[in-house]
């Protein structure tokens, strides 16, 4: 089964020294995935030498998605958070589904320092869509592009995520038609579900999403952004683009997502039908 993991081959607080930058831009990578040969001391010294404070994350969600080390139960995140626990990194999962929360209680969710999920396994219609896989089948451009618009509204506004990760990521065939595919109009529901829902979201190294007219949207909209490679194996913490995206913008600090205070997390926070 291809995954996203094989497709693209403590501290609380991080360091000052690794969070400061100049012009006040963090410098950190929290789209970080631990798999062979990537093992967590290999992460933390490549986190060392690169300056990047890293925010690791693992797949999460019902069995159905296939990972390798999927967290599935309590028992196992109780696990992943304690290997984490004292080590210079953030802990957060990468969640799968929309039923993902049903595997957990809240108070295991709360002890994370962030969730992340996005919207590359489109679910409506009944079934799962994989876009990022190459034999992905699209059919109609634009009742694709409208039903995916909707699903990446649908996952901030019921999930209690703290990043939207790969942000208007398009399916390889639909990747050089991207400037036109991704009208204002889409760009601005999801601009606004991330400000309405306080979702931030992460400029993306691995496919150089999402692209400055987006970003300078949601700068104006009051968003906040992270930074993540999504890059497996060592080039884990390459943020090159995001570093460059955030200068072109005049970001700072304050733009930049930090993990919520006990108490004050989405998961602890947000409402749910």
């Amino acid at each position: 089964m291809v995954s996203r993991r094989n497709f693209l081959a403590a501290a609380t607080m991080a360091p000052a020294g690794i969070l400061a930058a100049s012009s006040d831009i963090p410098r950190y990578d929290l789209h970080c995935h631990l798999n062979p040969p990537m093992t967590l001391e290999r992460a933390l010294q490549i986190s060392k030498d690169r300056n990047v404070h890293f925010g690791i994350v693992e797949h999460a969600g019902h069995k159905e998605y296939y990972y390798p080390n999927l967290i599935s139960t309590g028992e196992q995140m109780a696990r992943y958070i304690a290997m984490l626990e004292g080590k210079p990194v953030w802990k957060g999962i990468q969640a799968e589904g929309p039923d993902w929360m049903s595997c957990f209680s809240k108070q295991m969710v709360a002890r994370l320092d962030y969730v992340l999920s996005d919207a590359l396994t489109l679910t409506d219609r009944g079934k799962q869509e994989r876009i990022w896989l190459p034999t992905f089948e699209i059919g109609d451009t634009e009742d694709f592009m409208e039903r995916y618009t909707d699903f990446n509204v649908r996952v901030m506004k019921t999930e209690p995520l703290d990043i939207m990760a790969n942000p208007t990521f398009l399916p390889e065939r639909l990747a050089p038609q991207y400037d036109s595919l991704w009208t204002g109009d889409r760009l601005k529901k999801i601009v606004r579900a991330a400000a309405e829902y306080n979702v931030a979201l992460e400029i993306n190294s691995a496919y150089q999403v999402p692209r400055l007219p987006m970003l300078k949207m949601a700068k104006r909209a009051g968003c906040r952004f992270s930074f993540g490679s999504n890059i497996h194996g060592t080039g884990v913490g390459n943020i090159d683009y995001g570093l460059e995206m955030a200068k072109e913008l005049g970001l700072m600090r304050k733009d930049f997502f930090q993990p919520a205070k006990p108490g004050r997390k989405p998961i602890e926070i947000r409402q749910f039908a």
